[in-house]
């Protein structure tokens, strides 16, 4: 079993590699995470004539979503590091008609010109930064006072069965580096008291959270095992440091990754497992 370096599961470059293979990846990593994202929305609540600012939005299908239910009288703009994505975004708001409106920058250091933003809303986009207190900060920045922010953060790993059965495997055929407690990554606000605290830092209050839990469609609703394997090995860091081993290594992980996926796989739905996240809420 070959031993990976610590630095091939650290920051992951939303601009470049990461941004890359989400865009390859879009459909399915949207469909694997759309419940969460319309529980999500669903408390939000947006109103018409709000003005929402979208962190981390990808390729912009919640912001879409935001600018149907803010209305012409409100705004949906959607922020996000990866030209890329920000691009696809803005063919698809093309394609439909909407009036959402997108950026590409640094939510930790840009300043949108215009009245500040009511609300603030983030389907797993909050949770990459270096400097998360300067970062919340800057948005702060951004927002009316009072303005209500809404957050969805991956859960610890270990309640997201989804995670835990894809590294067990991969933990077969290659050392992985122990995770860094509160590094940017998916994981970095799994500590909900380490988020009140960046949150209150930078200057937010009224903090608090529910938890979601379900089923989700690893790869999308309705992918195989095979599909759902070629996902995982094309769009998570992990599928790099088995393809750094050499193509024996990664033809026996993929093996193994399709049983797993198949023990899990309901005809109709999709490789189906458990997941849990935040949905938070502060105030500005």
């Amino acid at each position: 079993m070959g031993e990976a370096s610590p630095e091939a599961l650290q920051g992951e470059d939303w601009a470049g590699e990461m941004g890359a293979r989400w865009l390859a990846n879009l459909d399915r990593f949207e469909g694997m995470i759309a419940p969460i994202g319309a529980a999500l929305l669903a408390r939000a609540d947006y109103q018409p004539g709000e003005r929402v600012l979208d962190l981390g939005c990808g390729g912009g299908a919640t912001t879409l979503a935001i600018a149907e239910a803010v209305g012409p009288e409100g705004e949906a703009l959607g922020l996000d590091i990866a030209p890329m994505l920000i691009a696809a975004a803005e063919e698809r708001a093309a394609a439909a008609g909407s009036r959402a409106r997108f950026v590409c920058a640094d939510a930790a250091t840009v300043r949108i010109d215009g009245p500040p933003f009511g609300r603030l809303f983030s389907r797993f986009g909050a949770m990459f930064f270096p400097e998360p207190v300067p970062a919340f900060a800057n948005l702060r920045a951004m927002l009316a006072p009072g303005a209500r922010i809404d957050l969805a953060v991956w859960a610890h790993p270990r309640d997201n069965v989804w995670m835990m059965e894809i590294m067990g495997v991969v933990r077969a055929h290659v050392e992985v580096p122990p995770a860094v407690p509160r590094a940017p990554g998916p994981f970095a606000f799994e500590d909900l008291g380490y988020l009140e605290e960046v949150l209150t830092a930078a200057g937010f209050s009224a903090f608090e959270a529910e938890a979601h839990q379900g089923v989700q469609a690893v790869g999308g609703p309705g992918a195989t095992p095979e599909e759902a394997t070629a996902f995982a090995l094309a769009s998570m860091a992990a599928g790099q440091l088995l393809a750094e081993q050499g193509e024996a290594v990664l033809a026996a992980a993929r093996a193994d990754l399709e049983a797993m996926f198949a023990r899990h796989h309901r005809p109709g739905e999709g490789v189906m497992l458990g997941c849990k996240a935040w949905l938070v809420r502060a105030r500005a």
